[in-house]
């Protein structure tokens, strides 16, 4: 039963007598309905921007207020959501929109409101809408008086909120467009692989359709027993058990487990073997019946190697639920082990209450926050939403009654028992290296919360978002948790969840502004809400993840605002993931293939902005947590978590905290920084290869020049040698700028001839750098025959030269020994002689002995 809220209706009266009615700006009272003109333009066809991929409008109603923040606009109803838009900003309001999946029920109510008129014995009605959401808010409409809206838009919340199959989901209609669904069923088996240590095999479709699946390691294999769903349908296709343990035993045994669910591994350490296994509460009943193929089960999961030898490892069988409750299921059939039944085990009962005591303590705890809030759904001010002098219109006691009323509502308790027993498993798999054996009664509720929680403490890979997918999947998805029934969806038998349309009366009898305003009058009453099946199981779940992430900011690669965004697209039933009771009902359904991916969905957003993207965790360092969380007791007391509990009653108080915000502010700037860096490091780079090419050209010039330097100092060695050579004929060499060279006899003689030759350049001996077209030229200018045999030089040449013939003149200007060569000089006077020559000092050196 809801908490009852402090009285209100001394400051209800002092709002009355004072002239100042908060201007319109906290009360809804305070508007004057009447004056509300309808909007005229059909706006479901003027702004379809806002529309989803195949959303539709079915109905819509004008001139609307949201009484939360006393704002008016147009409501619309969609096959996927109630959508409510701005008629100032023509914008979403995104308080007034809500997926009609997340919605939990909705009310019609009527307000009697004194009028204004100094006739106060004539009272006016308002006709409202309360809508109270699975997310923690709850907001009202107030529509115009006369009209037909409310009804439109009640009708239409009726059918569109309860379809009749499943298949007229949102999800469906969509289809999986460019989220597409790879099969969970591969993923499950990659999952399997990686805790067996075989990281080399990789899951297929074609692997699951041949059945060779089947891998194992020493302690534990992958069976195929359930691939069917022969043996538990709310079990996956793929069980992970014991590698001594038949598929015959594993039969046997689960006629001994409810529901069929038999013990099952969840998570196994690859060094210790150390294992974490789940099943539902086991069939003793009064008579406390034992079953030898469950305990040989059970005994197999404390198997180890030590040395070659085969011993046993301690056994904890943990029980969620609270002892009285466990034997009372006793006298349904049910009950709990017996120690002396497992060899080396010991019994622990946690304590954790029912999805009832969820259900009742969750809604508690919002009436709570909306009581309290800046945007409550009553209308009224309080000290969050205007800045007063007192909070709730009370004083210092009051506002303690109103802080023990958040304790009263039990969830944050509830919250703490959860992670207080996931540490205790974590403790004794990390510590010890026993095995655990968790459940509940049916094993899919507080086993599924306890057994994932301690998976994501004891494996750091479940705190990345890759890691995360798989846990969920695997322990709350194959392992078949009921989310169409906890989340209040249609199964796939066709029975849908009625949302049930409670009475106002009681719920919102303290509020001090219908206090003193008037009463609500309930439209409609139906079954009680605890006669369901919804709880928000789930939703305590990730709560309690929230809380770890608070503890170790360091641990995780996800933020809290993924895990909001997350949590959202669980409750709206916008894809397909969470649709059904289990993985059967999946496959049957076509889920896979007919509706969208959830995690496509969240990694598409992600990819637009990359590790700046909100989801990532600005403080994740996977070096600093690499090993197991083991948190204190201490450690774990709950807070409230603001990004998902207070968003709606206090926006602003939900934000990030200014450090966070500050950080992530920084780490954009760091991000453009280091791309900055990137791209000056490649243009570094660039001007370091630009400086290296021409460095290498700058050696090639070295190079060059150092080669036209040996060159030249060769040729002016060569030069010197010719011109000795040429000397010792007698005759005078002259050499020009232009590389010309003119030899002149010894003696002037008017019969003296002259002749010019050049000497070509080497090609072989490489460039100079210059330009240099003309040839060695060299004139010889030789004295006639008789002069030539009066000097000692021509008697020499006419005694030595072959070709020289007796009585006759010297023949060297027209005869061949130009081409053949002097034998005693060594000179070929042609251009390939002087192509070819190669003189050296010591050739000579007898002539300088003779000249000297």
């Amino acid at each position: 039963m809801a908490a009852s809220r402090p009285p209100r209706s001394v400051f209800a009266r002092d709002i009355s007598v004072g002239c100042e009615r908060l201007e319109g700006a906290g009360s809804w009272d305070t508007l004057e309905w009447t004056k509300i003109e309808p909007v005229t333009r059909s706006v479901s066809h003027v702004n379809l921007e806002f529309l989803l991929e195949a959303e539709r409008v079915e109905v819509e109603g004008h001139g609307v207020v949201l009484v939360n923040t006393d704002e008016a606009g147009t409501l619309f109803v969609t096959n996927f959501r109630l959508l409510f838009l701005s008629d100032g900003t023509r914008n979403i309001v995104p308080l007034g929109t809500i997926p009609l999946a997340t919605i939990e029920k909705f009310n019609k109510m009527v307000a009697k409101v004194q009028s204004n008129s100094r006739q106060t014995n004539k009272s006016s009605s308002r006709r409202l809408l309360q809508i109270i959401g699975k997310d923690m808010r709850i907001i009202v409409f107030c529509f115009r008086p006369r009209t037909k809206q409310r009804r439109v838009i009640y009708d239409a919340l009726l059918r569109c909120t309860k379809p009749e199959r499943i298949w007229d989901l949102y999800a469906f209609t969509c289809g999986p467009s460019k989220f597409s669904n790879p099969n969970p069923k591969v993923r499950l088996l990659n999952e399997y692989f990686r805790l067996l240590g075989n990281r080399y095999h990789h899951a297929s479709m074609s692997m699951i359709e041949d059945g060779s699946f089947a891998l194992s390691n020493d302690l534990w294999r992958i069976s195929d027993i359930n691939f069917n769903y022969a043996l538990c349908q709310s079990y996956p296709f793929a069980l992970l058990v014991p590698k001594t343990i038949s598929d015959e035993g594993i039969i046997q045994a689960s006629n001994f487990r409810a529901r069929s669910r038999v013990p099952a591994i969840s998570w196994c350490h690859p060094g210790t073997g150390a294992v974490l296994a789940r099943s539902s509460q086991p069939l003793v009943g009064l008579m406390n019946t034992r079953s030898n193929a469950d305990e040989k089960l059970v005994a197999a999961l404390c198997a180890r190697f030590v040395d070659g030898k085969d011993s046993r490892r301690k056994l904890y069988i943990a029980d969620a639920r609270p002892r009285k409750n466990a034997l009372a299921n006793g006298a349904m059939g049910g009950g709990s082990e017996s120690s002396s039944n497992y060899f080396q085990s010991e019994i622990v009962f946690f304590g954790i209450d029912n999805i009832h005591a969820m259900r009742e303590s969750f809604a508690r705890f919002r009436e709570y926050l909306d009581t309290h809030g800046a945007a409550s759904s009553d209308g009224m001010s309080s000290f969050l939403r205007h800045g007063g002098w007192t909070w709730g219109g009370g004083n210092l006691s009051s506002m303690s009654a109103s802080v023990s009323t958040l304790g009263d509502s039990g969830w944050l308790i509830h919250v703490q028992s959860v992670l207080a027993g996931s540490a205790w498993i974590a403790a004794r798999v990390a510590l010890e290296s026993a095995a655990v054996l968790v459940h509940c009664s049916d094993g899919w509720d507080r086993t599924s919360q306890l057994v994932s929680l301690a998976n994501l403490m004891l494996d750091p890979y479940y705190r990345t978002f890759t890691g995360f997918q798989a846990l969920v999947e695997k322990d709350w998805l194959a392992f078949g948790h009921p989310f169409s029934d906890r989340v209040g969806m249609p199964s796939i038998s066709g029975s849908s969840f009625e949302l049930t349309r409670h009475a106002s009366t009681g719920s919102f009898s303290t509020s001090p502004l219908r206090q003193a305003s008037g009463s609500f009058s309930p439209q409609a009453s139906n079954s009680s809400h605890a006669q369901n099946n919804y709880s928000p199981i789930f939703l305590q779940w990730v709560d309690c993840v929230s809380q770890l992430l608070r503890i170790y900011p360091f641990a995780f690669e996800f933020s809290s605002t993924f895990l909001v965004d997350f949590l959202d697209c669980v409750l709206s039933c916008r894809f397909g993931n969470f649709l059904c009771n289990s993985e059967k009902e999946r496959q049957m359904c076509g889920v896979d293939e007919a509706c969208g991916c959830m995690w496509a969905y969240l990694a598409y957003l992600r990819s637009s902005e990359g590790r700046s993207h909100t989801h990532y965790n600005l403080f994740y360092d996977p070096l600093k947590h690499n090993g197991p969380l083991l948190p204190p007791a201490a450690a774990l007391a709950p807070m409230v978590w603001p990004q998902f509990h207070l968003r709606w009653a206090c926006p602003f108080e939900s934000q990030a905290s200014e450090l966070e915000a500050e950080c992530r502010n920084m780490a954009m700037k760091f991000s453009e920084l280091q791309k900055a860096k990137e791209v000056a490091e490649m243009k570094a780079k660039e001007y370091l290869a630009a400086m290296e090419i021409l460095n290498a050209d700058l050696q090639n010039e070295k190079l060059v020049s150092s080669s036209a330097m040996n060159l030249a100092k060769r040729a002016s060695k060569e030069s010197a040698a010719i011109q000795r050579v040429v000397e010792s004929l007698g005759c005078r060499v002259n050499f020009t700028n232009s590389i010309d060279c003119t030899v002149d006899g010894r003696e002037n003689s008017p019969t003296e001839t002259s002749q010019r030759f050049s000497l070509p350049r080497r090609e072989s001996e490489g460039t100079t750098g210059r330009d240099d077209k003309s040839d060695l030229s060299v004139s010889i200018t030789v004295v006639t025959d008789d002069v030539a045999r009066s000097s000692p030089l021509g008697r020499v040449c006419e005694t030595l030269c072959p070709l020289r013939a007796q009585g006759r003149g010297c023949q060297w200007p027209d005869a061949a020994c130009a081409q053949l060569g002097s034998q005693f000089v060594g000179l070929k006077a042609n251009f390939d002689a002087f192509e070819r020559l190669s003189i050296y000092d010591h050739y000579f050196q007898s002539d300088e002995i003779l000249d000297m």
